[in-house]
């Protein structure tokens, strides 16, 4: 049996899509949010049990053989980068994670759980995974509540006996993200304006050094990111933090030029004023170094941003279909 918790949310559910294309079913799914509330992305899912998130940590003590599970996914977290109550993030995505990890180190399961780019700030030190966590400034609560997981995880590295990896989540889009609404990608909500107006909003830049719509992020398609998980666990390289994104940045016109494309339309910009409370904490670079993954032996990405976009929209977002009812690599 495979764990997989957020199942019921973007890269959780995209993570069942990954295994259900192995034909593994044998998955106990878990997430905050219920199948009747959030109906959509695990519609044509094909799982063994689904669980409330708050009931996950009695029913992994008192319910579950340990020596049943080949691996825990978890990708469940109060991902907004909006919230302001620490207290709150530190229990679910802290505290939280706490417990699972130690689950999983006292009963030999490997774990793969979710940390983030957020943790890097506005990238000062770089964007290597191989920096010091405890010298990373993140610019809100939610990133803190990462890097905080991660110190956490690294001090207590030594003890640990089982594989484990902390992935940073770079850009990532792609099908089974309509439910984060303001916190979708661009992609997505591109889609949308463009479809809906023929045009598509960009922030004007705040910064002397980027040109209006140049600013650079490092957007990695959830396909190859689910691809890679599923990696991670075969190959079991050494445990530790992780960078996964493309490793490669593009602009955000680079975005939505591939965006426009795919949707046969001619590119209009429609350029907005940055709000003063974004400009304190907007990244103008983003970019993986992927080094360290290159050097344990994992796999390049599969999906340009073009070819990504493309597929997203063409196969997903104009038919209305999640992973599920479109079940093509």
């Amino acid at each position: 049996m495979y764990i997989v918790t957020g199942a019921n949310g973007f890269i959780g559910s995209a993570m069942v899509w990954e295994l259900n294309q192995k034909e593994i079913t044998n998955i106990l799914c878990v997430d905050t949010v219920s199948l009747e509330e959030r109906t959509t992305p695990l519609n044509g899912a094909k799982h063994s049990q689904f669980i409330l998130s708050q009931h996950f940590l009695d029913h992994l003590s008192k319910n579950i053989n340990p020596k049943s599970v080949l691996g825990v996914f978890h990708m469940g977290a109060c991902s907004s980068t909006t919230e302001m109550n620490r207290d709150f993030l530190y229990q679910n995505n802290t505290f939280y994670t706490q417990k699972i990890f130690e689950w999983c180190q006292a009963h030999q399961v490997p774990l793969i759980y979710a940390s983030s780019a957020a943790t890097y700030g506005k990238g000062e030190l770089g964007f290597s995974d191989l920096l010091d966590s405890e010298k990373l400034v993140p610019l809100n609560p939610y990133g803190e509540s990462k890097v905080a997981f991660d110190r956490w995880v690294i001090k207590n590295s030594s003890l640990t006996s089982s594989p484990w990896y902390g992935l940073r989540f770079f850009n990532v889009y792609g099908p089974n993200e309509f439910h984060k609404e303001s916190m979708s990608s661009l992609v997505y909500k591109a889609f949308h304006q463009i479809t809906e107006t023929n045009e598509l909003g960009l922030f004007k830049s705040s910064h002397p050094d980027y040109k209006d719509g140049m600013q650079l992020r490092d957007f990695v398609y959830v396909k190859d990111v689910t691809r890679w998980m599923w990696e991670l666990l075969e190959k079991k390289p050494k445990s530790g933090i992780y960078n996964m994104g493309f490793g490669k940045a593009h602009t955000w016109m680079d975005l939505a030029k591939g965006a426009f494309s795919a949707l046969h339309k001619d590119l209009k910009i429609k350029w907005i004023e940055m709000p003063e409370p974004i400009k304190n904490q907007y990244q103008n670079f983003t970019e993986a170094d992927m080094t360290q993954w290159r050097k344990i032996g994992m796999s390049q990405p599969q999906w340009s941003l073009n070819a990504g976009i493309s597929d997203y929209i063409k196969n997903y977002l104009l038919p209305q279909k999640n992973l599920f009812q479109h079940p093509l690599k």
